[in-house]
């Protein structure tokens, strides 16, 4: 029998009582500051994303601290800080200390994290409230046993955050040799992106008030599913009649994906499989005597700043006329593929979930959220 299972025995052996969470936390709102009110400092700004927006020069939380984004595209996301913040465009969640302790709520609000996120309301921006999440019930063992699960979840995360460090070491090694292998002066030619392709297309959405056009089996990408990978699949599917009354495209495997619009744009990514894109979507078809797709590939990854700085209004939308003109230097192509052999080694080593580090981290994080559910899963007391 393990030390938790003995702790159950003794103090709970009867099962353990559920509360919501409204009755054993007070939800305290945080108060807005923008970047341009923030004073200079190191206190970490927490809004509604996932890290710090900005910095400011004092906190309105000190101590174990459980944060909840309150609005935007991570509205729900559950954080826990142990030092001083300042809770900006998100709340907290301070538990009643005489029975529960503040990382176990956390570890107990992340195994509900999908729940949460399925409270979001609103339109354009969605939104979470507290009052949404003080409604899931939570259960409340001794504080000895509370403190052995923190304890055996803190382990995981510490490995997995070992894990991870290392996974960006490796990053930037990568990154590094990306950079020495795509460096080129005047030894080569360069020509523009538009010059080494077949065809340059964007693509169309299928009017959204017609049902009979979704739902089909042509693959349809959308540009938050562009996002440096290869492309085998895609969540919406899009009819014959869909295909032929819009301006979507079947585009041939192995095109070049150039992410133009919202939070991707300058993202870049490979079809595998014949697919239709929306009008977000640049695609480029290599004229495989001139290039090969990959050697593009890496050369869009690496001059992904350069491309996002060409960028226009509030959400850095690049024009394609843009993609089209932007310089590409062309060794020729046995060097080429020399090149996207190295780098492919690389990408697969930093990227590819079924090999290395990345696979072991997988494995780690699955491993994790299966003793996180067991752990935090108790018989209810009658």
């Amino acid at each position: 029998m393990n030390k938790i299972e003995e702790l159950i025995r003794q103090l709970c052996p009867e099962g353990v009582e559920y509360k919501e969470l409204g009755n054993v936390c007070v939800f305290e709102r945080g108060r807005t500051i923008t970047q341009k009110d923030a004073v200079e400092g190191d206190v970490p700004v927490i809004a509604g994303g996932q890290n710090p927006s900005y910095y400011h020069n004092k906190p309105n939380r000190t101590g174990a601290t459980i944060a909840v984004s309150s609005s935007g595209a991570y509205a729900g996301f559950v954080s826990f800080w142990t030092i001083p913040v300042f809770l900006s465009d998100s709340f907290s969640v301070n538990p009643q200390m005489d029975i529960l302790l503040p990382k176990y709520v956390y570890y107990f609000l992340k195994s509900i994290q999908p729940k949460i996120h399925d409270t979001k309301k609103g339109g354009g921006v969605p939104h979470v409230h507290g009052s949404s999440i003080a409604k899931f019930q939570i259960p409340i063992p001794p504080l000895p046993v509370q403190q052995e699960i923190v304890t055996i979840l803190d382990t995981f995360t510490e490995l997995e955050a070992e894990l991870e460090a290392e996974l960006e070491a490796r990053k930037k090694q990568y990154e590094y040799y990306r950079n020495e292998l795509l460096t080129f002066g005047d030894e080569v030619e360069w020509k523009t992106i538009k010059a080494i392709c077949k065809n340059v297309t964007s693509g169309g959405t299928p009017s959204t008030s017609k049902p009979e056009y979704y739902n089909g089996s042509i693959p349809w990408l959308r540009t938050q599913e562009v996002d440096w990978i290869d492309i085998y699949n895609t969540s919406v599917k899009i009819t014959e009649d869909g295909l032929k009354y819009s301006s979507a495209k079947l585009i041939p495997i192995n095109c070049v994906i150039v992410a133009m619009y919202g939070a991707t744009a300058a993202k870049v990514g490979i079809n595998k499989i014949p697919l239709t894109t929306n009008q977000a979507c640049c695609n480029l078809e290599i004229d495989d005597t001139q290039a090969n797709y990959r050697y593009v590939f890496h050369w869009l990854c690496k001059e992904y700043k350069n491309l996002k700085s060409l960028g226009e209004g509030s959400q850095s939308n690049i024009n394609g006329k843009k993609i089209k003109q932007y310089p590409i230097p062309i060794p020729p192509l046995a060097e080429q593929e020399l090149i996207v052999g190295i780098l492919d080694k690389f990408d697969a080593l930093v990227n590819d979930i079924t090999i290395g580090l990345p696979a072991e981290i997988e494995a780690r994080r699955k491993q994790y959220e299966y003793y996180r559910e067991k752990l935090l899963s108790f018989d209810r007391a009658e």
